[in-house]
């Protein structure tokens, strides 16, 4: 019999080893991907403790964490009106492992405050969806002698530039509530901002201020303690949690709406099913009785709405407050 060549057998027992390779890949099923999640969820709050959006990220993220049997942790990141934690988002990795609740008004006004940012409120993030409406309360401390809108505004005419005005930050969604009230009043204030809507509550409540305008599940605590005159509500119409409060709106100032938008975003790109999975999440949270009769006690209301809709609103209040801030001619650098 003819014996083959080694090169011959060598190449042979190649194409084999080869081809053996090739079946076993074919036979073997194809690994399922990670489900997610598998590991822990950063909420990053761009904003000191104690304010609106962490008192939400903090229900959020225990009611995430014990239906999906992880970590879900809240991060706060304060700083620049919140550009420092929502940009650390922007620049996340698009995995859905970190995520950013904030104050969807201060994130869309910033574009038309500073010159420069280093996101896009817009194209920077993949909108998860709403979390709460908390309509802007106007109160004074009970040294300001004044009981009602009107008489506040007499005082302020009377004494130009000399109420002071606390606020969560500058360019901030309740100091342009103020901005917007004034320029319609007819009045002017002094802007008094803090690092945070916390700390601005903490001190108008202690008289080191006299009058602003923020988030109700923030302040209301403070006017039900009596540290704090509840003057009116800035929500389209009365809140049945205190329906004796008129609305801004009633009092002289048609069609004045502002508050609190709270909203959850990904990082851009973040996958569609993530997203999609994250959104029916705070959907299935938002509609528990003990969270609805939560935020209702504060003076919030749960608003639970798809992506697209969280998206279509950025672009409007984007458009919104920068006629606002052209007009008021804030700038910051």
């Amino acid at each position: 019999m003819k014996m083959l060549s080694p090169s011959f057998a060598i190449r042979a027992f190649a194409l084999l080893s080869a081809l053996a390779v090739s079946f076993s890949a074919v036979a073997q099923p194809k690994a399922a991907p990670t489900a997610y999640p598998n590991k822990p969820i950063k909420i990053i709050v761009p904003y000191p403790p104690g304010g609106t959006s962490d008192i939400l990220a903090r229900l959020i993220s225990q009611k995430m964490g014990e239906a999906w049997n992880t970590q879900v942790l809240v991060d706060n990141k304060p700083g620049a009106n919140g550009n420092i934690g929502a940009d650390l988002v922007a620049k996340s990795p698009a995995d859905g492992y970190t995520l950013l609740l904030a104050d969807i008004g201060s994130l869309a006004i910033s574009p038309s405050v500073y010159s420069t940012l280093p996101f896009d409120p817009v194209k920077d993030f993949s909108p998860v969806g709403m979390v709460a409406y908390s309509p802007h309360i106007l109160v004074a401390h009970p040294s300001v002698k004044v009981n009602t809108v009107k008489e506040l505004i007499d005082v302020a005419k009377s004494k130009p530039g000399k109420l002071n005005y606390a606020t969560s930050g500058v360019g901030g969604a309740p100091q342009l509530a103020g901005v917007e009230f004034a320029n319609r009043a007819g009045i002017s204030w002094t802007y008094i901002p803090y690092k945070g809507g916390a700390q601005a509550v903490a001190d108008i409540a202690a008289g080191q201020a006299d009058v602003m305008f923020n988030g109700m599940l923030a302040t209301y605590p403070q006017v039900k303690a009596g540290n704090l005159k509840l003057l009116a509500v800035s929500s389209a119409t009365r809140m049945s949690s205190i329906p004796d409060t008129p609305t801004v709106a009633e009092s002289g100032f048609p069609g004045f709406e502002t508050g609190s938008f709270q909203g959850v975003l990904a990082p851009p790109n973040t996958p569609a099913d993530i997203v999609a999975k994250l959104n029916t999440e705070l959907v299935r949270i938002l509609k528990l009785a003990d969270v609805r009769e939560r935020l209702a006690a504060q003076g919030a209301e749960a608003r639970a709405d798809t992506p697209e809709a969280l998206g279509a609103f950025i672009r409007s209040e984007k458009a919104r407050w920068g006629k606002v801030v052209k007009d008021a001619g804030i700038k910051l650098d």
